[in-house]
């Protein structure tokens, strides 16, 4: 992991002091000029007039060349300025290169800032994370980029492959930079045409950079690469309010004060009615514009005000004299012209009205027609009649009301697959409505039948799919609402641990129903993005698998299909990830993270540390082999549960995160075992309160005899049993 700071050595004596009263001037001009670049005070040329402000001086040889500012030791091109929007543009090399370790420019201690509207985070590599640091805080931004084949690679292309982008953060003054290698993780070598690549970062002007494959093999250059930086630049002394009361504050006569848009400072500009530098005092300050020359706005005679204009008609005539208004009228023609041109627009805008009215509606009406054709609508009646599915159609209009036309505080969840709204239905019935992904035309007909067999799915460890609604752009699915939120937010956000039995059967509820969607149709549905945030939990904390977005179905004359890779990271099937083949032991994988993340009461992938102890699943296998197990496992859990308990749930975690998918268990497997586990448990704690009620505490689960095995052979526990608790209740999915 490679920690480089970049200090953007921009503008030392123009920049490292405060601007104060040397911006009382009065003068004639307030604009100097160096090749032809207009240079705006505060900004001067050194030694000319008007002379510059504090922190603000500029260079300009006597060759044609553009001016220049001294940044530490160096001299850099200024290419543009703006007054108004408080912006400079320079010619610098703000890069990191990610082996050398090289870094440049800081804007600590001065009146600029990056500009985060004008700038793009731009990294080039392969198989890397380049974050942002925010100093002690943590990450304020960054991008990761991959590349796993050369054919992959595009020319101006930037998007996560072989280059990546992200915005500046707001305010940002320091550059601090943190490189990931992620290579081992994708097991793969980190290499461009055989050679080493070597990670480089830099900001520079939006959509002035364009990716080239080649420069996957300039990241060791020697030589510093000039690109177009934009800085923003506000007067130092807080904000407008505080700035009021300072005697160095520098907006002067005619003008107003507006708080930087980065956060820093604040800037000035001329009141309505005045031009000039609002920096300035005097004729070189704001200035009233003469409207009666420069506009002529008046029919007959103006006056010009300061800061406006006066327009006057006539003895004998009113109207407000404006050319682009009611001009000057006689008394009698402009009462007459008034009532008929009062009546005329009266009824004009009521047939305007009408025929707004019916065009919408009609326009309305055709959409949602095409959006319904668009999105399968018909096939889906089709399906619906021929296989009596219980899916529920809904129009826009009820799904608007229901969730107040999709206000934004009825939003209860975002997620890589959608939007998710809470609704209220007509009968008092609360849903949970998802913004689905858009329909692909080629894929319609799958799109379907995976709805018609989602909506047939009868189990109660599953979130039901009440209906849809085809009218819009994107289709919405309506779900039943469950209302404790997710397993994630149980074990990571709230400072109430749910109890070793709790988790035990949550995972137990959470296998049988992914075990259902794996059997207990004729096409088998894998999730594919098994997680603790997908799992929710009702009031009494049974667990409901969610999020279907994902998901795909197999037919059944085959072991896998090929797709596009979708998931999360840390839950992902490595198997699936490089082989884009989906299989139903890519969800027994990521269930097996979600078993080790009840056991440990730690997240997938954690920020801040070693690559060796990010990963959850790596760590966890580590610390057991090297019979250390009880270090990352949750203290509550140990104490539940107890040793030789919790080892074997971990070696049945450790055998679904095996790399090679058939080397897995079935998920039917993994559920009968975790069932037989927790009946073992409920059996012993009633043994043990029988013989002693003393000994019901939860620490004396500890010495419970619990062997290790693939093949669990428990008195009074049969598979037999075990496929009936698990399957219940079924129901023939087929399509």
């Amino acid at each position: 992991m490679a920690k480089i700071m970049l200090y953007l050595p921009l503008l030392p004596s123009l920049l490292f002091t405060r601007i104060s009263a040397s911006y009382v001037h009065s003068m004639e001009s307030s604009t100097s000029k160096c090749s032809n670049i207009s240079i705006p005070y505060p900004f001067g040329i050194v030694g000319g007039n008007p002379a510059p402000a504090q922190g603000f001086e500029i260079t300009c040889s006597l060759s044609d060349s553009s001016p220049m500012v001294r940044i530490n030791n160096g001299m850099f091109a200024i290419l543009n300025f703006s007054l108004l929007d408080g912006f400079v543009s320079i010619l610098a090399s703000a890069t990191s290169q990610q082996c050398k370790r090289n870094s440049s420019f800081s804007l600590e201690g001065t009146n600029f800032t990056f500009s985060d509207t004008r700038n793009k985070f731009t990294a080039v590599g392969c198989d890397m994370i380049a974050m942002l640091l925010n100093g002690s805080s943590g990450y304020n931004g960054g991008c990761a980029s991959f590349c796993s084949t050369k054919t992959n690679i595009i020319d101006g292309v930037c998007s996560g492959v072989a280059c990546c982008q992200a915005p500046v953060p707001k305010g940002l003054k320091k550059l601090e930079l943190e490189f990931t290698n992620i290579t081992g993780h994708l097991s793969r070598p980190n290499k461009v045409n055989n050679n080493p690549t070597c990670a480089e970062a830099f900001i520079a002007e939006q959509n002035y950079y364009v990716f080239s494959s080649v420069d996957l093999n300039n990241t060791n250059r020697t030589n510093p690469q000039y690109r177009h930086v934009v800085l923003e630049w506000s007067i130092d002394g807080g904000y407008c309010e505080e700035a009021k009361r300072s005697a160095s504050y520098a907006c002067k006569e005619n003008s107003y004060c507006y708080n930087s848009s980065n956060g820093i400072g604040y800037r000035c500009n001329c009141t309505f009615g005045f031009q000039g530098n609002p920096y300035l005092q005097g004729p070189g300050g704001c200035q009233d514009i003469n409207e009666c020359v420069i506009k002529s706005p008046c029919t007959h005679k103006c006056t010009n005000t300061e800061g406006s204009f006066s327009c006057m008609c006539p003895a004998g005539m009113t109207g407000d004299g404006l050319k682009e208004g009611s001009g000057c009228n006689g008394i009698g023609t402009l009462l007459i012209k008034i009532v008929t041109g009062l009546a005329l627009l009266l009824l004009l805008l009521i047939l305007i009205f009408w025929t707004h009215w019916l065009v919408k509606k009609r326009k309305l009406v055709k959409k949602r027609q095409r959006y319904f054709m668009q999105n399968g609508g018909m096939l889906l009646k089709q399906k619906m009649f021929s296989q009596s599915a219980p899916l529920r159609i809904f129009t826009s209009s009820e799904l608007d009301r229901a969730t107040n036309s999709f206000n934004d505080d009825n939003i209860i969840g975002r997620g890589g697959f959608g939007i998710v709204y809470k609704g209220i239905l007509c009968d008092q019935m609360v849903v949970a409505i998802k913004k689905a992904q858009r329909v692909d035309q080629n894929r319609m007909e799958q799109f379907i039948n995976e709805l018609v067999i989602l909506s047939q799915v009868n189990h109660k460890n599953v979130v039901q799919l009440l209906g849809c609604c085809l009218e819009t752009e994107l289709p919405l699915l309506v779900y039943e609402f469950i209302t404790n939120g997710t397993l994630f937010h149980h074990l990571h956000s709230t400072s109430i641990p749910i109890s070793w039995e709790d988790r035990l059967r949550i995972a137990v509820e959470t296998a049988s129903a992914l075990a259902y969607l794996h059997l207990a149709t004729k096409e088998p549905i894998i999730h594919r993005d098994v997680k603790s945030s997908n799992i929710l939990l009702d009031e009494n904390f049974t667990a409901k698998v969610s999020d279907f977005g994902a998901s795909r179905h197999i037919p059944h004359n085959q072991t896998h299909v090929t797709t596009l890779v979708q998931g999360t990271l840390g839950y992902m099937d490595p198997e699936y990830f490089q082989t884009s083949q989906l299989t139903e032991r890519s969800d027994v994988y990521s269930f097996g993270v979600v078993l080790i993340e009840l056991l440990a009461r730690q997240k997938p992938i954690s920020d801040g540390k070693t690559d060796d102890v990010r990963n959850l699943a790596c760590h966890f296998s580590m610390l057991f082999y090297q019979n250390q197990l009880l270090e990352i496992v949750d203290s509550q859990v140990a104490e539940e549960a107890g040793t030789k308990h919790v080892k074997t749930v971990a070696q049945l975690a450790l055998r679904c995160l095996r790399s090679i998918g058939e080397e897995r268990p079935r998920m039917i497997e993994v559920a009968i075992e975790l069932e037989a586990l927790r009946r073992l448990m409920k059996q012993h704690s009633i043994l043990q309160t029988e013989e002693d009620p003393m000994l019901c505490e939860p620490n004396h689960h500890a010495d419970m005899n619990i062997q290790a095995s693939s093949s669990l052979s428990l008195d009074n526990i049969t598979k037999e049993e075990s496929m009936d608790t698990i399957l219940l209740p079924f129901r023939d999915l087929s399509c």
